[in-house]
């Protein structure tokens, strides 16, 4: 019997995000749960290596890569929209929330448990709080680029997203943003 779920998940390169703003330089999906999954993937690290931390970068990478998933099925709704009032956030969520057991359900029945915590993660556990925060720190990146590019659209997202990362309060955050982040300011010349 076929399987559907990876026909899906190669479609997230189809997903356009920032569906709202000008965008000198378009984003999809997978392109985006990339660089979202090297953060977090970075944020463990910098949580284990200088506090102490015991998360499993590796599960927190993987978890990453697919934490767009459900777009796939709903398509990106843009933050402005999503989160206008408690009531849109809530429907969409439980949107999310069918769209992955609509892909689960794709799964074949062996490998269904090796794929349950990624498409459907404990909001609490301490690896998708990581994730969403590299989730709003790629938001971050790429107002910084746009921004780089000329383009005044991105200005008060930048604001708004930084106040949210800040707001986390997580010491690999800080240092992340502190020492990797300034960069993505910066023309290639720069990086020299």
């Amino acid at each position: 019997m076929s399987s559907h779920f990876y026909a899906y998940m190669a479609r997230m390169k189809l997903i356009k995000r920032w569906g709202l703003r000008r965008s000198v330089r378009e984003e999809n999906d997978q392109e985006y749960s990339l660089q979202v999954a090297m953060i977090a993937h970075a944020l463990a690290v910098i949580r284990n290596r200088r506090y102490g931390g015991s998360v499993d970068a590796g599960a927190v990478a993987l978890m990453a890569i697919y934490h767009e998933a459900p777009e796939v099925i709903t398509g990106d709704l843009a933050s402005p929209i999503k989160y206008f009032n408690p009531g849109i956030k809530d429907a969409f969520k439980s949107i999310e929330r069918i769209a992955s057991e609509k892909l689960f359900g794709y799964l074949p029945e062996d490998l269904k448990e090796d794929y349950r915590d990624l498409l459907f993660p404990d909001p609490n556990a301490p690896e998708a709080r990581i994730v969403k925060a590299a989730d709003k720190i790629s938001a971050y990146l790429k107002c910084l680029e746009e921004l780089g590019y000329g383009n005044n659209e991105f200005e008060a997202a930048r604001g708004s997203i930084l106040r949210e990362i800040e707001a986390m309060e997580l010491p690999e955050i800080r240092d992340f943003m502190e020492e990797f982040a300034p960069s993505f300011a910066l023309p290639l010349d720069g990086l020299n």
